[in-house]
């Protein structure tokens, strides 16, 4: 079993900046990859980032790239998502997500095992 604790959520202005922290308990050691979602009012969950755990390999979708980054720390078990220059269309509830196993980084929800509880960013417009 896996416990993901999410935190750094909140409302900050366009442009600004906010970092999230995800951090995983229990049987970490099997856990392939780890990944960001979000999910705004009346969308369907998407996919925003994903970092694969003995690698470091990184994954954005093309709406974030060169303003998140997805970083990990192996020694505290945690993941983070950096986020500048934020823009209103990145107002959603943001989840972090732990895939169990695999060969490569997986953008489906679906396919990851565990999940956090959700963490509320807002950016006025």
């Amino acid at each position: 079993q896996v416990q993901l604790v999410e935190s750094g959520g909140g409302l900050v202005q366009a442009g600004g900046s906010l970092r999230l922290s995800c951090a995983a308990s229990g049987r970490t050691f099997s856990l392939y990859a780890m990944g960001w979602f979000r999910q705004a009012p009346g969308k369907e969950r998407e996919f925003v980032a994903a970092i694969m755990w003995s690698s470091g390999n990184t994954y954005y979708v093309d709406s974030v790239k060169g303003r998140f980054t997805i970083s990990r720390d192996n020694a505290k078990n945690t993941v983070y998502l950096q986020m500048n220059s934020l823009k209103p269309e990145d107002t959603a509830v943001y989840y972090c997500a732990a895939r169990r196993g695999g060969s490569y980084y997986s953008t489906k929800s679906s396919e990851y095992d565990y999940w956090g509880q959700g963490t509320q960013v807002t950016v006025p417009s």
